[in-house]
């Protein structure tokens, strides 16, 4: 294949498209699957075919349509009408009324001005829930691969590579390192056998916002992996994804097995010398595999434990070659760049956090689901305007962000601007996009616990501090929330985090004290309280008054 015929491609799908009276989209997502979707998906086609409408109205799967706790989500073209939480014997109503009289349905329909929908901005989502992710001709009907031709045809390596410098793309796995720059360290490393590395081993307690990236848009990551695989000078990438994730490994094997047929992936690309193979591995679920160094010794088959840096991985990484390692939805960023420019990029955000970022809404709040909203938005709006609130007339108390090596926020930094710097002035961390919503039935330091339980048992044990630091953390934490706690205890905590932090191995050790300290210093009355007056404010705790 070549520029000319993606483009023919791309032309007989959209006017294929076109002929179809109605396209009916349902999320096929994991959430909404989980809810019922198949059942709607089959008595759909029952109905359609019953009312011999099967030709002329197409019924398209795809990902996630954000609103999660409204599913199975329904979306019908041309119109763009929603229906949210759609049961299977809905299907007659929706095609009598809909389909043939061109009626909305009342009971069912969601409105996408609410503002859940219109205070976002999609970058990365952009195709989640417009299209079919099994079908490649859809995903090149939207302007998909385009990016890597012109990349690979009209670009040299060091020009793409500083498109993504200029645009200030900083990753968003968690520690916000400037991603031009990374590639800039791996295409100047020595040697001519390099990889490509994504990470979408997503482990925070609530977070899926890889994974709906990759069950929705699989081709856009694979069409990023290999623009960065042009870039830095590599001919191999792995796409590492753990097991939990069973449909969109499905999903991603189908990808590629499609871009392979259309040749845009595999040997001489678009009719070019570019080469690039992408293969799945599979983790098995360890959090401490998120580290780069413990996924690294994961696809090279040993135990999943990370070593000292340096060397960094793009010096010394797969197999002791130069390797880039970005997350999903750093790659999902790229494609768009090369297509609008850095500058188009830079206009979204702030200046020193550029771009978007999604989050997987949860917890407490009214809208629960996934959202992708402009770096700098404050934690208020995401809370009160996309989250809708607190349900029950219950008050907002704090926000995790950054799963469990992240901290909690609290009502008085609810103006707080989304953006790495801020975050980490607070104690937290922006973190791969887990945000979790708490009113005030939540005990602080009980949530403290919860999160050094996590790390406790994730901990790969490979070094001292963190193995045995999360377990005595941990330990002091339950003898606080079982009423047996000292005023001794907090000065253990105060002297154990900062240890832990500065001694650990990786991140995981390095950041697994931020629950603790953030809610030390938000909520020591909480803390006293458990243990002065043997009181959980919250009545989370059961309390003893047993020595």
């Amino acid at each position: 294949m070549n520029s000319e015929e993606l483009f023919q491609i791309k032309q007989t799908e959209i006017q294929a498209q076109k002929r179809c009276k109605h396209r009916l989209l349902y999320c096929a997502g994991a959430g909404c699957l989980s809810s019922g979707a198949t059942h709607v998906k089959e008595a759909l086609e029952t109905e359609l075919k019953e009312k011999g409408l099967s030709d002329e109205v197409q019924l398209v799967p795809t990902g996630c349509m954000s609103a999660c706790n409204q599913g199975p989500l329904l979306r019908i073209m041309p119109e763009n009408t929603m229906y949210r939480q759609v049961p299977a014997v809905a299907a007659s109503e929706i095609v009598s009324k809909h389909i043939v009289e061109g009626s909305v349905v009342d009971s069912l329909f969601c409105s996408q001005e609410a503002p859940f929908f219109q205070s976002q901005e999609a970058v990365v989502l952009e195709n989640c829930g417009w299209i079919n992710p099994e079908r490649i001709e859809e995903y090149i009907a939207v302007g998909g691969y385009t990016a890597l031709a012109r990349a690979i045809t009209q670009m040299t390596p060091e020009e793409v590579i500083g498109q993504v410098e200029q645009s200030g793309l900083r990753g968003r796995g968690g520690a916000g390192y400037p991603t031009g720059v990374k590639w800039n360290l791996v295409r100047k490393s020595p040697g001519t056998t390099k990889y490509i590395v994504c990470n979408g081993d997503e482990g925070d307690p609530g977070a899926f916002m890889d994974r709906s990236v990759l069950e929705g848009d699989p081709h856009r990551v694979l069409e990023a992996m290999a623009i960065a695989g042009y870039a830095i000078g590599a001919q191999q990438g792995y796409l590492y994804v753990r097991a939990e994730y069973p449909l969109a490994i499905q999903r991603l094997k189908t990808a590629i097995r499609q871009a392979e047929r259309s040749k845009l992936l595999g040997n001489r690309i678009l009719d070019t010398a570019f080469n690039f193979q992408v293969d799945i591995r599979v983790g098995a679920g360890a959090f401490v595999c998120g580290e780069e160094t413990a996924l690294i010794a994961s696809i090279e088959g040993k135990r999943g434990t990370p070593r000292p840096r340096p060397p960094y991985p793009s010096d010394k990484g797969l197999w002791g070659k130069p390797t880039l390692i970005n997350n999903v939805e750093t790659f999902a960023n790229i494609t768009p760049i090369i297509l609008k420019g850095a500058d188009w990029f830079r206009q979204i955000g702030t200046p020193e956090s550029p771009g978007t970022k999604v989050f997987a809404l949860a917890g407490k709040i009214g809208n629960t689901g996934l959202i992708e909203v402009p770096m700098g938005i404050s934690l208020r709006e995401i809370v009160e305007t996309l989250g809708g609130g607190i349900p029950d007339n219950r008050q907002f108390k704090a926000a995790q962000t950054g799963g469990p090596s992240g901290g909690c926020i609290p009502a008085a930094h609810l103006d707080t601007p989304i953006a790495y710097e801020t975050l980490k002035k607070l104690g937290s961390i922006m973190g791969s996009g887990g945000l979790i919503v708490m009113d005030d039935r939540s005990c602080m330091v009980d949530v403290a616990k919860f999160f050094m339980a996590f790390c406790m048992d994730e901990s790969c044990g490979k070094c001292i501090p963190c193995r045995v630091g999360t377990v005595q953390m941990h330990n002091v934490l339950d003898r606080i929330t079982t009423g047996k706690g000292t005023l001794g205890d907090l000065e253990m905590l105060e002297n154990l985090c900062p240890m832990v932090q500065e001694t650990s191995l990786c991140g995981l050790g390095q950041t697994a004290p931020n629950p603790v300290l953030s809610t030390l210093r938000y909520f020591r009355e909480e803390y006293l309280a458990h243990i002065i007056e043997k009181r959980c404010p919250a009545g989370v705790c059961q309390m003893s008054n047993e020595p």
